[in-house]
């Protein structure tokens, strides 16, 4: 796809009659969709005795899309105003299953570390220790990035899907802070590899104390990036193509934090009408996103 590309862009530069004879170049193209993070794979024996050992609960979850499908309404009920509809909330040990824990030295590249525990209360406790102390590889020049998320939404053997919020203008959530500043992160990864990394962010921004606080942001307030770099060409979040949500603590300030969160969801808000909040640039055709 991106040779493709990078051929036909070079085509519509040269003039009539001329001929050019290049090399196949991948500039673009990634072949793993971990950014390079992905691991040796396991033994053959062991991939089959793992797979063997999901194969009861894939079809599990193949069975609950029929029923339901079976006993879906035809007629979409939109959202009722004002009413929050959780996506995500923490009550059973079974719920943290749902999340990935990350930091910078899981990959070597740091020294913080992150975990995502059930309280005694029901909630989830997102703690750890934020160290901006550089390893001393020389490969990277800055450290200190702890994060959670979800699992990709996905249907049963493994098929991608995607989280359908087009009836929601609003994300809420009822946290309990440390002051600190927190980046929300909502993933809508596309079909091509250059879109894989594409990211709506914005800050989430904590009292601390003792006291919760629910926390209203529009859907509007999101501003588009890919792999850490705010885009020129800003674009509106696509609510239907969301795959994953989740939570960085990257504020460029060391030390301990705490987030308690008592559920994350979504909303109908009929007085917010703003569709986006940023300038949108028109850029000439054939420049790509930066």
């Amino acid at each position: 796809m991106s040779s493709l590309l990078g051929r036909c862009i070079l085509l519509r530069q040269l003039k009539p009659g001329s001929v050019c004879i290049t090399a196949k170049r991948f500039t673009f193209h990634e072949y793993d969709n971990r950014g390079g993070y992905q691991g040796p794979l396991p033994p053959f024996k062991d991939r089959m005795r793992v797979g063997l050992a999901e194969l009861k609960k894939e079809v599990k979850l193949w069975c609950q899309e029929v029923k339901e499908t079976l006993e879906g309404d035809a007629i979409m009920i939109a959202a009722t105003p004002g009413q929050t509809d959780v996506a995500w909330r923490f009550r059973q040990p079974q719920s943290l299953d749902n999340w990935i824990t990350t930091c910078d030295s899981d990959h070597n590249e740091g020294f913080s570390h992150c975990s995502l525990e059930l309280n005694q209360y029901g909630n989830g406790v997102f703690s750890g220790r934020v160290d901006l102390k550089v390893p001393k590889s020389g490969k990277i020049t800055r450290a200190g990035y702890c994060n959670i998320k979800t699992k990709n939404a996905r249907k049963s053997f493994k098929r991608e899907s995607y989280l359908d919020w087009t009836s929601y203008n609003t994300l809420i959530m009822k946290v309990r802070g440390d002051g600190r500043t927190y980046l929300l992160n909502i993933a809508t990864r596309g079909v091509f590899d250059t879109m894989w990394n594409d990211m709506y962010n914005y800050q989430l921004y904590t009292r601390g104390g003792p006291y919760w606080q629910i926390a209203k942001i529009p859907f509007s307030k999101f501003f588009f990036s890919s792999k850490g770099r705010i885009q020129d060409e800003q674009c509106a979040l696509p609510l239907n193509r969301v795959t994953s949500f989740g939570i960085s603590v990257q504020d460029r300030h060391g030390g301990d934090f705490c987030l308690e969160i008592d559920y994350i969801g979504v909303e109908y808000d009929p007085k917010h009408v703003e569709e986006f909040a940023y300038e949108m640039y028109s850029l000439p055709s054939g420049i790509a996103r930066v």
